[in-house]
């Protein structure tokens, strides 16, 4: 279980009465500005409970993923609920058969096509800082992880206090496949997972099941599906901002479950010893080694894997996995900003639309990597990544001095 955030400090209120007041009626309406029509309110629905708000994520014909207004939607009513002393606890939800299936990189994709490279930093932007508020939450926050979580999706939920996976939970971070590198807070939560978990996760893009999250620690509770809705009413009717009376809760309808035979979490001792190589190279030639002596299906569909994938990705996200071990969300998310803006640049490698296009766009699932291999990805290349920003270029400036990162 996620320790709970106790001895929190409230923050001061800093204006008029009167304007908290009205602050107060406007945050406590289960639908704020209700006679707004417009997208970024369908996008994201609100439910009220007694002593709570739920944000529904409605995009289900994408699988609820991620855009630019769907993260200034959070961010406002996030900001709105936490100061509401009416409000207890918040939850957020999908719409559909998926929770989130991560950032829209198909409209990425576009809009760099289009030249409009400063729409897609806004997006950055817009993700991270929801994400690091969400990660630095002073109320009880509790995701409900129920079908397709991915990519974005997990940054949207991880940071968070609670988490409930359930038997329709399927989670992972897919970014090497499309060129990319684990974001959205990734490298905070993954590696910071039991042994080398995190740095399998990120490489590969290889899928948990809901029971696996809870094994692993990215689920704090697992319940089956068909509870979800008895769950969401004994929340609804709580009236409290007590973490232990919402975790009580949760576990009130936790269901006990176990990893499956077949799962990765059966052989930690080879995943650890493979991934925890130094080098993508090494980690490859130790599941070639262990391929060798065992002869386990594992290790060859794990190289194949890592055979697919964008060589220079599968090296970015190494170090970034390594750096975030060390480093605070805040940090983890700055570093992330840099190297999603080096991403979509192309300066480096068109790896990302490359990505994109072979599986979201043409779909014909062969992309052309370049480099094409990994002794063709040169430190340099991989440097850049972590380089600061220039001069001309803003870093991510998150709210620090407002709301203290967790380490």
């Amino acid at each position: 279980m996620q320790r709970l955030k106790t001895s929190m400090i409230r923050r001061t209120l800093r204006s008029s009465d009167f304007f908290n007041q009205c602050r107060r009626c406007i945050c406590s309406n289960p639908n704020p500005n209700p006679s707004s029509s417009s997208n970024l309110h369908d996008d994201v629905l609100v439910e009220g409970g007694a002593h709570c708000r739920t944000a529904i994520l409605n995009r289900p014909s994408v699988l609820n993923a991620l855009n630019t207004s769907i993260g200034a939607r959070l961010q406002e009513l996030y900001k709105c609920w936490e100061d509401d002393p009416d409000i207890g606890f918040v939850m957020i939800k999908g719409s559909g058969r998926a929770f989130c299936a991560g950032g829209d990189i198909v409209a990425l994709y576009r809009q760099l096509n289009a030249g409009k490279i400063e729409d897609c930093k806004e997006f950055f932007r817009t993700l991270y800082t929801f994400i690091y508020i969400l990660g630095t939450y002073l109320k009880p926050h509790v995701a409900l992880l129920n079908g397709i979580t991915m990519g974005g999706g997990g940054g949207v939920s991880i940071p968070g206090t609670f988490r409930v996976a359930t038997d329709k939970t399927v989670f992972a971070t897919p970014e090497t496949m499309i060129g990319f590198h684990p974001d959205a807070g990734a490298s905070f939560y993954l590696s910071h997972l039991p042994g080398c978990i995190g740095e399998y996760l990120a490489l590969t893009s290889e899928k948990l099941s809901g029971a696996e999250m809870l094994a692993c620690g990215l689920a704090t509770h697992y319940s089956l599906s068909a509870k979800l809705h008895q769950i969401e009413e004994n929340l609804h009717n709580l009236v409290t901002d007590d973490f232990s009376v919402v975790e009580a809760a949760l576990q009130e309808f936790a269901d006990v479950v176990t990893p499956d035979n077949m799962s990765v979490l059966r052989r930690l001792d080879t995943l650890n010893k493979c991934f925890g190589q130094d080098t993508v190279e090494d980690i490859m030639d130790s599941l070639e080694d262990e391929a060798t002596k065992t002869d386990h299906a594992w290790c060859a569909s794990t190289l194949k894997r890592l055979r697919e994938v964008s060589p220079l990705s599968l090296k970015v996200s190494l170090r970034s996995i390594r750096e975030g071990r060390y480093q605070t969300l805040d940090e983890c998310l700055v570093r992330e900003y840099r190297m999603s803006l080096q991403g979509i640049s192309g300066k480096v490698s068109t790896d990302f639309r490359e990505g994109v296009r072979a599986r979201m766009v043409d779909r014909d699932f062969l992309p052309k990597w370049d480099p094409p291999s990994l002794n063709r990805v040169s430190e340099d290349m991989v440097d850049q990544y972590f380089s600061p920003l220039g001069e001309s270029e803003p870093e991510l400036e998150l709210p620090t001095k407002l709301r203290e990162a967790f380490a």
